[in-house]
């Protein structure tokens, strides 16, 4: 990476003080003052953290579509899996997952760019903090959050761009270019292993500089890393490494100051933190990427095209699922025998009557299909809002999941699955009694259900080593004839995304 355009990505953005009136709207490039400047002071170095949140909210490559945190969950989380369907036969290439090993796609580049750019604006801190004038305390806080949003960026990076755990012969396949200080020299591939753990290393010293610290975030300010956000991405880190003992270790204690949302909040839109949200990005009107927007992609009333004219619709197979008696499946166009065109899913006048009737907030040129979604809506147009990262619910998944794989109980699994879906409301007649395989199912199935599109979709599938299946109408799905698709584990490089060429062609340690 000798070449100093591409230095300029890893480094360029570092969030330094301005007089804006919003310590989180601070802006202005290293390029543009002295770094040293940058942390002459904690209280300058807490706004350069406030950047590394507001680097997940940002328009990148001169892309409309590249919207920072949005993008991850929406091309590479959502549009490629198993549950999610749009009608957008033009993106078929992203949706099938055809541009996993073209070196020169600006898909393949991105999630490697943006997480970069991420991490080399973490290693700034991590590196200069400790000199800044000011109380031990707050540079262990800011540390600590640096070196959070490190471990969660490479834990993305290694998600997308190393293999499953169960294919890397116990962590020793490739994993990433593993940058831990400001250095921007050759250097060679780690190993998958090493890859997880610098992410645990990582964890570790930040849980402990949280605590040493006695800090705690300011309740406000949900879109701010903490102790809580460490604990949730070393267990989401666990669960990727098949590491079940870590996983619910973390689970239970990323979920313990968190409780399940009740249902109004639940169908309130999933754009405001509630008292499940443990961090997430910020998003309002007065900070807002247009159309843009993660909620420009995929809120119900955006007046955005990308949602009027192609709803982001859950697959009619897992909408099938659902019970009657559970109030996610009122988050969805249920057809209920209404005419659609069926080779699309585009709702018939009736079907078209009765969601506006029921959702009169949806935009008066929208066009309503069958099983579109109703879980996303935008504070604000054309798609203001938070856009989350970690939730409670996910914690009680993991948690079921890494009991099940530690042969625990199925009682104790069950348990888990109960609390999340009965004891919360979100179906109160819902009972767990499966075992075995069949109780693995019921954990993939509620995490398909309760996750569906925040960007988990395949990346669960991935993990599992599942093969995805998409069917059209005809053999009972609502996938478009291009997007009904078999994509088996073994399939497009074990759907291993390739070291993208901007890399290997500056960085000769790749060689």
């Amino acid at each position: 990476m000798k070449n100093n355009k591409y230095i300029k990505v890893l480094l360029a953005g570092m969030i330094l003080v301005s007089s804006c009136k919003k310590d989180y709207l601070n802006t202005s490039p290293t390029d543009s003052v002295e770094l040293s400047k940058v942390f002459e002071t904690t209280k300058n170095a807490e706004v350069a953290v406030n950047g590394l949140a507001k680097m997940m909210t940002q328009q990148y490559l001169g892309s409309q579509g590249f919207n920072g945190e949005g993008t991850i969950k929406m091309y590479y989380g959502n549009y490629p899996g198993n549950n999610f369907f749009v009608n957008l036969s033009g993106w078929a290439d992203i949706i099938n997952a055809n541009y996993n090993q073209n070196l020169t796609s600006i898909y393949l580049y991105y999630p490697w760019f943006y997480y970069y750019k991420i991490i080399g604006n973490a290693n700034q801190i991590v590196e200069n903090i400790d000199a800044a004038d000011g109380n031990l305390a707050d540079k262990q806080f800011i540390k600590a959050q640096a070196l959070t949003y490190r471990a969660y960026s490479y834990m993305m990076l290694a998600q997308i761009y190393g293999n499953r755990w169960s294919d890397s012969n116990n962590g020793q396949t490739s994993g990433l270019v593993l940058r831990k200080d400001v250095s921007t020299g050759d250097m060679p591939l780690s190993t998958l292993g090493q890859t997880y753990d610098l992410i645990y290393t990582d964890l570790n010293d930040a849980i402990s500089l949280y605590e040493s610290s006695k800090l705690v975030r300011n309740a406000s300010k949900n879109y701010e890393v903490d102790k809580d956000v460490a604990y949730a991405v070393y267990a989401r880190a666990a669960l990727n490494k098949q590491d079940y003992v870590n996983a619910e270790k973390y689970a239970v204690l990323a979920r313990a100051n968190y409780e399940l949302m009740n249902n109004t909040e639940y169908k309130s839109g999933f754009a405001n933190p509630n008292r499940e949200w443990i961090w997430s990005s910020y998003g309002a009107s007065d900070e807002t990427l247009y159309f843009y927007s993660f909620q420009s992609y995929i809120a119900y009333n955006s007046s955005a095209s990308a949602v009027r004219t192609a709803p982001k619709c859950i697959s009619r197979e897992l909408f099938d699922k659902i019970p009657s008696t559970d109030i996610r499946r009122d988050l969805f166009l249920d057809p209920k025998g209404e005419a659609y065109t069926t080779a699309t899913g585009l709702a018939g006048a009736t079907m078209k009557a009765r969601a506006f009737a029921t959702f009169p907030d949806l935009q008066s040129n929208a066009v309503p299909y069958a099983y579109m979604n109703f879980k996303f809506k935008a504070n604000d147009l054309p798609g203001v809002g938070n856009l989350n990262h970690f939730r409670a619910s996910e914690m009680y998944l993991i948690e079921a999941e890494a009991k099940f794989f530690q042969n625990k109980a199925a009682s104790e699994v069950q348990g888990v699955l109960n609390a999340l879906n009965a004891t919360s409301g979100r179906d109160v007649k819902y009972v767990c009694t499966k075992t075995g395989t069949d109780l693995l199912n019921e954990i993939k199935l509620y995490r398909a259900v309760e996750l569906w599109g925040e960007g988990f979709d395949w990346f669960d599938m991935k993990r599992w080593g599942d093969t995805i299946v998409r069917r059209n109408n005809a053999n009972g799905g609502n996938f478009l004839t291009s997007l009904a698709v078999t994509i088996n584990p073994q399939d497009k490089n074990k759907w291993t995304w390739s070291i993208p060429l901007r890399e290997s062609d500056y960085n000769k340690g790749l060689e």
